[in-house]
């Protein structure tokens, strides 16, 4: 027996088994600060994203819509085709555009994702267009959008872990609506027909309290779905799991190990910026502050080097931030010049006696 305890050991010292930090198929962990990715499994495989689709949906919603939030839409005929979750809209209902998004984010409701589409963009297949450029526009380049709702037994939408994640961050530090909307527990409202009293579909909102923003998603095809947001120790991080039947409890156990494992480290200071030797000639400064997760033993392999810019006078230089001698960061560094003072016109007419007096 023990002879085999000793040969299962050094199997094991010699070929290490690859466990996976999670259970999805696709995985992404990301700091949304940076925009560094922490993990990623199999994160740049196209598969079918169910209800994680109206996170887009509510992109491009605000993108073309952001004034029109207290705007009166009324329910049309688009509605009569959906099934799977929804609000349970009723044909010429009218309700406020806010309230659908929050139909949309809560409930995941399918027949507003197709009364916003319509109400925004005139049709739902001019929206599915907006949803594809919007895609292309901020990155996601392995994505596919053929609904607004994420059904997938006529037409299907397409992503990967990777693309919702670039997604995600985008709503993140550009939308403030977004965080406010999707990581909401209840949220009530009244139309001219009848009141809405919405809980949120997101479990883990009610179960992990670091839970800032969250969107899950199923389909029989696709799988479970999640894309969820949190902050802990001044750490912002987004986690993306698609096709895992442990959505809830993945995202929680990747949550509290990256945010034990990374901690914020602020590597560059526009308040304290200074270069060694004398480099320049001049007052100088940086205009950005640059912060970045590293592990404990990533901090000891941080390294700063400064380019002299000898090609024209738009700047005096670079700064580089490198960890393990690739370059993770560059910041320009400008001149520093002093505004100067502007007189006041009573000013300079009480100059110009006492100068020619």
């Amino acid at each position: 027996m023990k002879k085999w305890l000793i040969i299962l050991f050094l199997f094991i010292i010699i070929y290490p088994i690859n466990i996976k930090a999670s259970s999805a198929k696709s995985t992404v962990v990301m700091d949304i600060d940076s925009g560094r990715i922490l993990y990623q499994e199999d994160s740049n495989t196209e598969r079918l994203i169910a209800s994680t689709t109206k996170i887009m949906t509510f992109l491009v919603a605000l993108t073309y819509a952001s004034d029109k939030l207290d705007s009166k839409v009324v329910v049309g005929d688009e509605v009569l085709k959906m099934y799977g979750t929804n609000m349970y809209l009723s044909l010429n209902e009218e309700l406020k555009l806010i309230d659908l998004l929050y139909g949309l984010m809560l409930r995941s409701g399918n027949d507003a994702s197709v009364v916003i589409a319509k109400y925004v963009a005139g049709s739902v297949e001019n929206f599915v267009y907006l949803m594809n450029e919007k895609a292309k526009e901020i990155g996601m380049q392995n994505t596919i959008f053929k609904n607004p709702h994420g059904l997938d037994e006529e037409t299907k939408n397409y992503s990967t872990a990777y693309d919702l994640a670039i997604l995600t961050r985008y709503l993140y530090l550009n939308y403030p609506l977004y965080k406010e909307i999707s990581g909401t527990k209840y949220y009530d409202f009244s139309s001219n027909l009848k009141s809405y009293s919405l809980v949120n579909r997101s479990k883990i909102i009610f179960q992990y309290d670091k839970i800032t923003t969250a969107k899950n998603g199923y389909t029989p095809s696709a799988g479970k779905s999640l894309v969820t947001t949190a902050k802990a120790n001044n750490q912002n991080l987004l986690i993306v799991t698609l096709d895992d039947d442990n959505i809830y409890e993945n995202h929680q156990k990747l949550y509290e190990n990256y945010f034990q494992k990374y901690k914020n480290y602020l590597l560059l200071s526009k308040d304290n910026f200074k270069v060694d030797g004398n480099l320049f000639k001049c007052n100088y400064l940086i205009k950005n502050d640059f912060t970045y997760p590293l592990t404990e033993k990533e901090k000891d392999n941080i390294t700063t080097r400064v380019i002299v810019n000898d090609k024209d006078n738009t700047y005096l230089g670079m700064v580089e931030i490198l960890l393990n001698n690739k370059v993770i960061h560059q910041e320009k560094i400008y001149e520093y010049q002093t505004k100067e003072k502007k007189i006041s016109f009573f000013k300079r007419v009480t100059n110009f006696f006492k100068n020619f007096f």
